[in-house]
């Protein structure tokens, strides 16, 4: 197959990109660095993420498009931030929409980023594709986090608003995708916890919903094949743990004994020193990817347990 990957050069984008193409796909990276060299027979092309251009020639007459693109999330939530992540994900959605509408040859599948940030903050049941509740109207956490929520939202509809009857769509609800590589969300909650600071944060009662990056190359790789499925799905292993349990059993896989507790404004002093923001670690994120497993989709990494002892001989 010929599969365009807009926004591929992320954390995920790269080792999902590498995966493609290894399989024998050909594999095109849409790309605001203009000739980078991303090696493993992956090609790259110019686009802005913004407006239809000479990229969309890529696009007409591929087979499947997977739109990553969007700034990320691992920064200060100011506003100027917020705005950018907003607009790198709605305005880049559009444009592989108008790319698809206007192609001759369309790819009969749009697998669309998106995030399970989308779902609310809560501790009471798990968020699955059909009852689960959108996040935006929660009392007692900050308000900018319903901002978060609306990006999510917006997200989405500007694929689900697209004129694209030709190619099925589907949007990834993605957890925290845990990968061995440098840089990744796993790489500094590992190196948090060999520093001794791998406890739980404001009591760590919130959940954390995670997918082991080989998961996730599994789960993008059925969605790409199975015609049966459009819409949300939520790209999550399927028991996702209180932050106190999942930071107890990385340290366990890392044999690390020691795990400092952290209060809310301790937190906030740590996001801001790696200048990330505390939504990351306070709100809780209980997911459940329900349309997988009806579908029957079997996770290599179901539980934490397994999966961060493998990300760390990875690592």
């Amino acid at each position: 197959m010929k599969i365009v990957l807009p926004g591929g050069t992320g954390n995920a984008g790269g080792f999902l990109s590498r995966a493609l193409a290894a399989a024998g796909h050909d594999v095109v990276v849409l790309t605001r660095r203009a000739g980078v060299d991303l090696g493993g027979g992956v090609r790259s092309v110019a686009w802005d993420g913004r407006t239809v251009g000479a990229w969309a020639a890529e696009i007409d007459g591929c087979d499947a498009v997977v739109n990553l693109a969007g700034r990320s999330v691992s920064c200060r939530y100011t506003e100027a931030n917020l705005r950018e992540m907003m607009d790198s994900r709605v305005h880049s959605a559009r444009a592989v929409g108008e790319a698809i509408a206007g192609a001759a040859t369309p790819p009969r599948v749009w697998l669309q980023m998106s995030t399970a940030t989308i779902y609310a903050h809560r501790f009471d049941a798990a968020n699955d594709e059909e009852t689960g509740v959108i996040a935006g109207a929660e009392r007692g956490v900050p308000e900018y986090w319903a901002f978060s929520a609306e990006i999510a939202k917006r997200w989405e509809l500007a694929q689900e608003q697209a004129s694209t009857q030709r190619t099925r769509k589907v949007a990834l609800r993605t957890a925290m995708v845990m990968s061995p590589d440098q840089g990744s969300v796993f790489d500094v909650l590992s190196r948090m916890a060999r520093l001794g600071l791998g406890g739980p944060v404001a009591g760590g009662r919130q959940y954390v919903s995670w997918i082991h990056s080989q998961d996730f190359l599994r789960a993008v790789d059925f969605l790409l094949t199975r015609d049966d499925l459009s819409g949300p799905v939520n790209l999550a292993a399927p028991n996702p743990v209180p932050q106190r349990e999942f930071m107890r059993i990385l340290r366990t896989a890392l044999r690390m004994p020691v795990g400092l507790p952290a209060t809310k404004w301790m937190a906030e002093i740590g996001a801001f020193a790696l200048r990330s923001d505390t939504e990351l670690l306070l709100k809780s994120r209980r997911v459940v990817p329900r349309r997988l497993l009806d579908a029957g989709f079997d996770f290599d990494f179901a539980r934490w347990e397994d999966a961060a002892a493998d990300l760390v001989r990875r690592s």
